[in-house]
């Protein structure tokens, strides 16, 4: 069982009070602020892993999808909670939303992770990157779709970006030059569901990696 809940920040005086520390206006501190305050609404087991996915919609507004429904917290007003567990087919079509920071491993003397977009722009002379900047991210989006649909029960059948972003990584406060850095890829498209096991499976776990800053939770709905 999952469930899919709507939380927003409490609008009590004595919260919004505090909404420059909770909700701060640089993204790398926003969005450790905002995994904070998710983790409010999941913390009645100490011993507890991150059991959930969530995105920032604006406004104080988080979507959270869990394997326990949240719990009261100071800081946001009574979630608006619902069961989560699609009834899906072989040969669905559904249109989705996701925020991913989408990797793959390059293989060589030594192997290591490499954002998709940041890999194809690093091609590039700097001066052609801005220009080139959303055509290589729909590249590589489309690209990396493909093959998390091999592994996830699914075919991608459109791939759109809506927006590509670095963000430094949260805590970092060391030089601006070479300071570490993660992507951020908006999509939106449509698949058809091969596997609906597989697909189910991924969909808990969520795609790509930096869950825990707000990325990897596929939002669904029949086409």
């Amino acid at each position: 069982m999952m469930y899919l809940s709507r939380l927003r920040l409490s609008r009590d005086p004595k919260v919004a009070a505090l909404n420059a520390l909770l909700d701060p206006t640089a993204e790398s501190e926003r969005l450790d602020a905002h995994h904070r305050l998710i983790w409010s609404a999941f913390a009645g087991d100490p011993q507890a892993t991150r059991d959930f996915l969530w995105r920032e919609e604006g406004q104080g507004v988080f979507l959270v999808q869990s394997v326990r429904p949240p719990e009261s917290s100071p800081v946001f007003d009574p979630p608006d909670v619902r069961e989560h567990l699609p009834d899906l087919r072989v040969g669905d079509r559904l249109s989705f939303l996701l925020r991913a920071n989408a990797t793959r491993d390059l293989r060589g003397e030594k192997r290591r992770r490499v954002d998709v977009v940041m890999h194809l722009l690093h091609d590039l002379p700097k001066d052609q990157r801005n220009g080139k900047r959303m055509d290589l991210a729909t590249e590589a989006a489309a690209q990396w779709m493909a093959g998390q649909g091999s592994r996830a029960g699914f075919v991608p059948d459109r791939t759109d970006v809506q927006d590509y972003r670095t963000v430094t990584l949260p805590g970092y406060k060391g030089r601006r030059r070479g300071e570490p850095r993660f992507g951020i890829l908006d999509l939106t498209g449509q698949i058809t569901v091969t596997d609906p096991d597989a697909f189910l499976q991924k969909l808990a776990q969520g795609f790509g990696r930096a869950k825990g800053f707000g990325c990897g939770l596929m939002l669904i709905r029949r086409a």
